[in-house]
Formats: structure tokens, C-alpha cells, sequence
């Protein structure tokens, strides 16, 4: 009887035992299992098979590759601070693997496509209208990538994505100098704009920094400050609209559809 209800009870505490299928498999076998599982959206079953190589075999190429394809799986299923939890770790353990191109440029899209950023076309909200927090993250991946690799092949885009971030971080400020303007800060409005025509030379912008400018010393009574305001932005917009129509904007110049 002792024997039977030892068997019992053994028998209860495996029958419900969840069994890996995945055990005794190589670090090749689970990688080739985990890019079928990428490329056919699988994105728990492929981060499974990635964590079981960084565990079961954490020294060799495939533990290296796994840390950069984890860092994918959870970018693609939403998981951006998990991501960069990875790419982190993989930085400071291959400081100068021949992937930190990759890297980098990985890096700059999970923060230059926050959640948020998917529903930007949807809601009609200006990407400078969020924290730049995450946008400034993206410009500094992306600009250290074609500092040190300029000859890689995600060097193009990203410049071109540099390009978009430096004005979209512009607009924020514009957005903080707008705020205070509305709520009667002049002084404040006035050099929050400053910063953008000294900092971000250049960028769309500025037509609306120096409005903010040129309104904010006009309710200061400063109309030499006031008229410099205005002149530069007659002689560097020629074209602009911005006196009759106020803030108003015809179009939408913040959406990079192809990226967002």
C-alpha cells in the first residue's frame, strides 16, 4: 500500500509537469527554429527559443546573434522597453561586434516609433507634440552609427531620419514657446524661440519660432526686437502665410508615412 501511494502521488505531481520541446536542442537548432518563427510573425514562440540559447548556451556566435534578434522580437511585438533592455545588454557585453551598426540603427527606430508614434496618422497628432525624450534617444543612435560606421548600409536612412528628428525636436520647442505665450509668458515665449533660431539652424521650424518671436515682443512693447523678429522671417520665408494665418497648418509636414 505504501509503495502504491508513493506511485500515486509521484504520478500526480508530473502528469500536470508542462515539457519543454524544445529540450536538448542545439543553439543551431533553436536559432533556425526562432528566424521561422520571425519571419512568420511568431513573436512569443521565436522570443522563447532566443531566451532558451542566451541560457542554455550563453558563450558563442549564437548566443551574440540571439541578443540582437531578441531585441527585434520585442521591438515587432511591442515590447520597446524590453528591446532596448537588450540592446543595452548586448552593448555592454560585444562592445565591438561587427553588428553594433545594426545596433545602433535598431536602437533608433524602437525609439523613434514609440507605441504612440503607430497611431499618428489615425489621431492627427504632431510627433513633436510628445515627449522628445524618445525622439532625442533615436537622433543619438542614429548619429552615432554614422559617426562610426559612415560607410554602413543603414547610414542613408538614417541620415534621412536625422534629418526629420532634428526639425521634429525644433517644432517641440516651438510647442513649449507657444504654451508659455498662451498663458501670457512673453518673456519666457520669447527665448524659448530664441533657442530654436540658435540652435536648430535651418529647419522648417523656425518660421514659427520667429513668429512666436516677433508676437511675444510685440505684446512686451519691444518693437525693435519686434521688427528684427519680422524682417528675418520675411527675408528666410519669403513665402509664408504665417501673419495672416496664425498657427494654422495646411498640411500635415510632421508625417513620414513610409516610417511611421
Amino acid at each position: 500500500m505504501a509503495m502504491l501511494t508513493a506511485l500515486l502521488i509521484s504520478g500526480c505531481g508530473t502528469s500536470g509537469a508542462k515539457v519543454d520541446p524544445t529540450a536538448g536542442w542545439s543553439a543551431e537548432q533553436l536559432y533556425a527554429d526562432a528566424k521561422e518563427e520571425i519571419n512568420s510573425g511568431g513573436w512569443n514562440n521565436a522570443r522563447d527559443r532566443l531566451t532558451a540559447i542566451e541560457s542554455r548556451y550563453p558563450f558563442g556566435v549564437y548566443a551574440q546573434q540571439a541578443l540582437i534578434e531578441l531585441a527585434y522580437v520585442n521591438w515587432k511585438d511591442g515590447e520597446n522597453e524590453q528591446a532596448l533592455a537588450a540592446i543595452d545588454r548586448f552593448q555592454q557585453q560585444y562592445p565591438n561586434h561587427p553588428g553594433t551598426d545594426y545596433v545602433l540603427y535598431l536602437k533608433g527606430l524602437i525609439n523613434f516609433t514609440p507605441a504612440s508614434a503607430f497611431m499618428t496618422n489615425v489621431t492627427g497628432q504632431d510627433p513633436a507634440e510628445r515627449d522628445p525624450k524618445g525622439l532625442r534617444a533615436s537622433y543619438d543612435a542614429f548619429a552615432e552609427l554614422i559617426k562610426r560606421f559612415p560607410d554602413s548600409k543603414y547610414a542613408p536612412d538614417s541620415q534621412q531620419r536625422m534629418n526629420w528628428l532634428v526639425n521634429t525636436i525644433a517644432m517641440n520647442e516651438v510647442y513649449v514657446a507657444r504654451y508659455y505665450y498662451e498663458r501670457g509668458a512673453y518673456v519666457a515665449a520669447a527665448n524659448r524661440a530664441q533657442i530654436v533660431i540658435t540652435d536648430f539652424e535651418g529647419v522648417a521650424a523656425n518660421e514659427q519660432a520667429l513668429y512666436v518671436m516677433m508676437i511675444s515682443y510685440d505684446k512686451l512693447g519691444m518693437t525693435k526686437l519686434r521688427d528684427d523678429a519680422d524682417r528675418v522671417l520675411k527675408q528666410n520665408f519669403p513665402n509664408s502665410t504665417i501673419r495672416q494665418d496664425g498657427f494654422r497648418s495646411k498640411e500635415k509636414w510632421y508625417s513620414p508615412k513610409r516610417w511611421l
